[in-house]
């Protein structure tokens, strides 16, 4: 018996309903080629039922939610709208009350996609981070002392448990043995490393020099859930250092785990690596239950209803998606669809320059399966 998956849909704002509306062409074709079925619905989350009623999210949004199996999201900003309210009200909000504890940003540079990176090819830039998703300074603990005077103080303080840490830092030495499955090796080791038994590679992204008590917690887990892994090398990057070797060496990168806000700011630098926020996509994960997953780019409103966005980020946010729900040989099929497309026939990844339009790039998807 076919497997059916429900899958709730919000396509938000902006240019986000067309992306998605590729990413569920592709999702169409790919369940009828690889005999799976999906049961959707969708949901007007955003900044025009924001402008309309008031509400960001209506009170049963959670409840709803937790009903399917994962959540495709095109994107949340409307320029009618104060920024935050719509961020904070809907993605933090359905982040932290999901318990989507992990956000998981793959890093890749797809065939004849332009990377500012001088001489580094699609076998350099191929990493994943793993950013610890619902705890650190993004909680907001702190607040306002006299605020709008001269003497306002501001807090915010970064703050972490044992359990947030452990499971995050758990979550990347597993993707680092799901990425080596198939045999490969991750190609940073040395001859010694791999006649040693070594796979692959996590690298703990930090601050332990300034930071140290919240990152001496960080390291010490680390090492602790490592001696799990005997066949996972560790490494250790300050958070500047790290930014440099993304640019200068991205090929050193096999899986990064970071905190919250360390994390949501090299994987920007990340995706401006494999070409842009067009083609990257991401899930925010909750292994163990709702998972949602989206394109980086944003709404873009000022491209909204001209059929020029690039829908590859909402394409591969599905992929990832399937890969989550264990429909692992369509996730592939997607990719290897999307690597033909960039290598052969795209001009551009650039809104209005990629040679088609938004749903002919749809359609070059689903022809090449």
């Amino acid at each position: 018996m076919a497997k059916n998956y429900k899958i709730a849909v919000l396509p938000g704002d902006g240019t986000g309903p067309e992306v998605v509306a590729e990413g569920l062409k592709v999702l169409d074709a790919v369940a009828a080629k690889f005999g799976f079925t999906t049961q959707r619905e969708t949901f007007d989350w955003g900044g025009e039922r924001y402008l309309a009623t008031g509400n960001v999210l209506p009170d049963d949004a959670v409840e709803t939610l937790q009903k399917f199996n994962a959540v495709f999201l095109g994107a949340i900003g409307h320029p009618k709208v104060k920024p935050g309210i719509l961020e904070k009200g809907i993605l933090l909000k359905l982040r932290f009350a999901l318990d989507q504890y992990i956000n998981l940003r793959p890093v890749k540079l797809y065939p004849g996609v332009e990377t500012p990176l001088a001489n580094k090819k699609p076998e350099d830039i191929d990493y994943v981070v793993v950013r610890e998703n619902t705890g650190g300074i993004y909680t907001g603990i702190g607040g306002n002392s006299q605020p709008g005077t001269k003497d306002e103080v501001a807090v915010q303080s970064m703050v972490y448990s044992y359990m947030q840490v452990e499971r995050c830092i758990r979550f990347a030495f597993e993707e680092a043995r799901k990425r080596h499955s198939n045999g490969n090796v991750w190609r940073g080791l040395t001859p010694e490393e791999v006649a040693a038994g070594k796979i692959g590679q996590v690298t703990l992204c930090g601050k332990t020099n300034v930071l140290t008590y919240v990152f001496g917690l960080w390291e010490r887990v680390f090492h602790e859930v490592a001696n799990d892994y005997p066949d996972i090398k560790t490494a250790y990057c300050h958070v500047d250092a790290t930014c440099m070797w993304m640019v200068k060496n991205p090929e050193w990168f096999d899986v990064i785990v970071t905190c919250n806000i360390f994390g949501d700011i090299i994987t920007d630098l990340g995706a401006m690596t494999q070409g842009g926020m067009g083609i990257a996509a991401g899930g925010n994960i909750n292994p163990q239950g709702v998972s949602m997953f989206e394109p980086i780019g944003g709404s873009a409103p000022k491209y909204t209803g001209l059929g020029v966005i690039n829908p590859l980020a909402a394409i591969m946010a599905v992929a990832m998606m399937l890969d989550f729900l264990g429909e692992n040989a369509a996730a592939k099929a997607i990719e290897k669809s999307v690597e033909y497309l960039t290598g052969n026939k795209m001009k551009s990844q650039a809104a209005g320059k990629m040679g088609y339009s938004t749903s002919e790039i749809g359609d070059l998807v689903v022809a090449n399966l």
